[in-house]
């Protein structure tokens, strides 16, 4: 069991403490701050633009919030798959915020357009190129990360999401980086 700040208790210690952390992209995870009194129109756009110059957004309900803290759990479950005990996403998600999956799940279709499910699997098709790009891993050790069933698992579903077999994405980013090469050669 793992107590939060704020005092809840989880089974899950996530990210593990041992885990050798790899840096793919940076993503600001949600901060929580309260007004403590009331603002002019004026000082919120002025707060909104000095918050959009730091990378950060300044949302207005308690919706928007919790869309971005389910969009940051998926992120973060992603991004450190292969040190995540493999359970079922709904599950996971459900334990880590703290609400039933069902009313999380209701929410996230009806502010994004998509449901949760297609939210991961379009998150973990930009981890696998990522993978492929940085050419690390092969596709049976990306599948195993990213807890995949198997590699023709990953391969459909990334041809589904993408249109390109994942072997042929990786082509396609060879072929542009020796494009690049003979033009800087130029």
């Amino acid at each position: 069991m793992v107590q939060n700040p704020d005092g809840r208790k989880n089974k899950l210690d996530f990210p593990p403490p041992n885990l050798k952390k790899r840096i793919f992209q940076t993503k600001f995870l949600t901060c929580g701050f309260k007004v403590l009194e009331e603002i002019s129109l004026k000082q919120r756009d002025q707060l909104k633009k000095n918050l959009l110059r730091l990378g950060l957004k300044l949302h207005k309900d308690k919706k928007s919030i919790l869309i971005e803290k389910i969009k940051n759990t998926i992120l973060e479950m992603l991004q450190y798959a292969d040190g995540c005990p493999t359970m079922n996403y709904s599950d996971y998600i459900s334990e880590k915020l703290n609400y039933d999956y069902t009313y999380l799940a209701n929410i996230f279709s009806e502010v994004k357009g998509i449901t949760i499910q297609q939210y991961i699997i379009l998150n973990k098709i930009e981890r696998v190129k990522e993978f492929l790009l940085y050419d690390e891993l092969n596709l049976t050790e990306i599948s195993y990360r990213l807890h995949y069933s198997s590699v023709a698992h990953l391969s459909g579903q990334f041809k589904k999401v993408t249109g390109l077999s994942p072997s042929f994405y990786k082509e396609l980013k060879q072929k542009r980086e020796k494009t690049k090469v003979k033009v800087k050669a130029i």
